[in-house]
Order: structure tokens, then C-alpha cells, then sequence
């Protein structure tokens, strides 16, 4: 275990080096910080947080910098979340609250995590298995074709179309929203299934066909494998920490291409509680100078999706943390009200 005055001190090494880029000397501590210690004794300090493993010493300088485990310990046990100011606050609010549907939440979310952090923000759309229907709607095409459209409890839209081996009348068309719509609105989409499982049985026999394509149509709309989308923004944002990647930041840009690589970084939509992974905790190789700070999003207390920012491991942690933590639950609250 480490004493407090070596855990200020790897705070301060932290903080000064986040803030100017440059390795950090003892000197330079004593007289940037209060530790009320002598050069000598932080440099005693920095030695034992070197042989632990909190920081290392960058080709032949004199100073020190932290390691992924410094960093793991500052975000565990010494960076709180700073809280955003309230001009901060509003920004935000007023930001988000012109959206006019849920392309436009998403894509407002992103513009504004990457300006508020300066990093790159990566925002999940809202899981379908996760939401609960809103509202089904079917529309008339042509005699023998329709259009489903699925609404969520977060504003996403789904549409299908409805191809009927006969024509099907406005009749018919009128009681099967109805029914359908009495049977699913407010539920849970894994519910869905069993509670339209009989329902063609309660048309008439030249009807039924008709009403099993379009439960069939909503079904596979339901469970469908390409729910998972995500928008992604700020990406020229790392070009201003090239020094912070080696050799390149290539590797950085190829996985920030992969869906599945930042699916699995942001982690499970039911994990809300803000996660940061720093360095070699990402699995992917090419993602082993970055750090990623999530935090789960929803409406009414639930996460249904997962936002957050990548950047290099020089973060500024308690600052990410609590852009991300505040616009998420902005977001949580449009989602409510939409």
C-alpha cells in the first residue's frame, strides 16, 4: 500500500504531466505543488512509485511519467469526476434540446462529447432489445402491400415493408392495428412474441395469411442482428496528440473503423455505471495507447446504450469523466420526454 504523501505525489505527476506534455522532475513538483516535502524526499517517492510500477522513465530524461497502472490508480482511488460549470450545463441542454428525432439526438451527442472533451466520441444507438414499443402503425401501399412501422419508447423509428399474397382492406387493416396495438404498446420487445402468437386466429380465414406476414415482418424487425449501430465523431481530434501514440496513430484509426471493436469497448448497454479502461486494458492491440471512458444512457432509470470518448492515456480523466457522465444524462432525459 502506498503512504498518502506518494499518492499526492503520483497526483501531482498525473495532473502536471496531463497538463504539459513533458516528463515531470521532482524539482519541478516541490515547487508546482504544496507537498511540504524536500526535493530530495519526492525524489525518494518517485523512486519507490517507479519500482511499484505507477511510472516510468521515458528514454534517458529526467523526469517521470505515468504508467497504464498510475493512471488506474489516480481514476480508482485520487481523480473524483469534476462536475461541468453551469454555463457548461446549459451549452449542453440547449444543444440537445433543438433535436428533432433520434438520427438527430445521436448525432448532436457526438458533435458535442467530442468538442466538450476533445477527444473522439463514439455513441451507441439504442438497443432495440432493450426498448419497449411505442407505437405499431401500418399503412396501406397498394392493394397487396403495406408498411409496418415499429416506434420505440426512445424515439427510433423502424420501417418495413409488406408484401401480401392478397389484397387486404382498410377494414381489416384498421382492426389489426388495433388489436396489435393493444397487445404490444408499453411491453417489452422480448415480451412481443408470445403475446401475438394467436392473434391471426382471430381473423377471418381469408385474413389470416395477410396478418401472419406482418407479424412475421414485426418479429424479425424485433430481433433483427443489425440493431446494433453506432455513430462516431471527432476523429481529426487525435491528429493533435500524434506524440502520444508510437510510432503512429494508425493502429488507433483502423480499430475505430471495426463496430465490433468499439461495441466491445463501450461494454454491455446493462453496465451503466461509468467504466474506464486505460491502455493495455483494451483487448484490442491497436487500442493500447488509448483509454476509453463510457457510461451508459437511457430513459426512466434503464440504460438501453452506451456512449463514451477515446483518446490517448494523457486524459484528463476527472474532466472526461464528467463531460460524459453529464451529456449522458441529458440524453437520458430527451429520451424520457420524446
Amino acid at each position: 500500500m502506498l503512504s498518502e504523501r506518494r499518492l499526492e505525489v503520483l497526483r501531482a505527476i498525473v495532473q502536471d504531466y496531463v497538463g504539459t506534455e513533458e516528463p515531470v522532475g521532482s524539482k519541478a513538483l516541490t515547487e508546482r505543488h504544496r507537498l511540504g516535502v524536500s526535493p530530495a524526499t519526492v525524489r525518494n517517492d518517485m523512486a519507490v512509485l517507479e519500482d511499484e510500477g505507477y511510472i516510468a522513465q521515458p528514454h534517458t530524461s529526467a523526469g517521470r511519467i505515468p504508467t497504464d497502472k498510475g493512471y488506474r490508480l489516480f481514476v480508482d482511488r485520487l481523480a473524483g469526476v469534476k462536475p461541468l460549470s453551469t454555463p457548461e450545463r446549459r451549452a449542453i441542454q440547449n444543444f440537445l434540446d433543438g433535436a428533432v428525432d433520434l438520427d438527430d439526438v445521436v448525432g448532436r451527442t457526438v458533435r458535442l462529447l467530442a468538442q466538450l472533451t476533445r477527444q473522439v466520441a463514439v455513441v451507441q444507438y439504442p438497443s432495440l432489445t432493450r426498448s419497449t414499443v411505442r407505437h405499431v402503425e401500418l399503412l396501406s401501399l397498394a392493394p397487396a402491400r403495406l408498411m409496418l412501422v415499429l416506434i420505440t419508447d426512445t424515439g427510433r423509428v423502424e420501417q418495413r415493408l409488406v408484401d401480401c399474397q392478397a389484397p387486404f382492406g382498410e377494414t381489416s387493416l384498421a382492426d389489426l392495428r388495433a388489436r396489435l396495438n393493444s397487445r404490444v404498446v408499453g411491453r417489452r420487445f422480448t415480451d412481443v412474441p408470445p403475446l401475438v402468437k394467436d392473434l391471426p386466429e382471430s381473423f377471418e380465414n381469408e385474413d389470416r395469411v395477410t396478418v401472419r406476414a406482418v407479424l412475421d415482418t414485426l418479429l424479425e424487425t424485433l430481433v433483427e442482428e443489425a440493431e446494433e449501430r453506432l455513430m462516431i465523431g471527432g476523429t481529426a481530434n487525435l491528429t493533435r496528440f500524434g506524440h502520444d501514440f508510437p510510432l503512429t496513430i494508425r493502429p488507433v484509426l483502423e480499430a475505430l473503423e471495426e463496430q465490433v471493436v468499439l461495441l466491445k469497448l463501450l461494454g454491455e448497454a446493462s453496465e451503466s455505471g461509468m467504466a474506464v479502461k486505460i491502455g493495455h486494458e483494451n483487448a484490442y492491440e491497436g487500442l493500447n495507447s488509448t483509454s476509453v471512458v463510457s457510461v451508459g444512457y437511457g430513459s426512466g432509470g434503464e440504460a438501453v446504450a452506451k456512449l463514451g470518448v477515446v483518446g490517448p492515456t494523457r486524459m484528463d480523466y476527472p474532466g472526461t469523466m464528467g463531460a460524459v457522465r453529464a451529456v449522458a444524462r441529458y440524453v437520458g432525459q430527451i429520451l424520457a420526454e420524446s
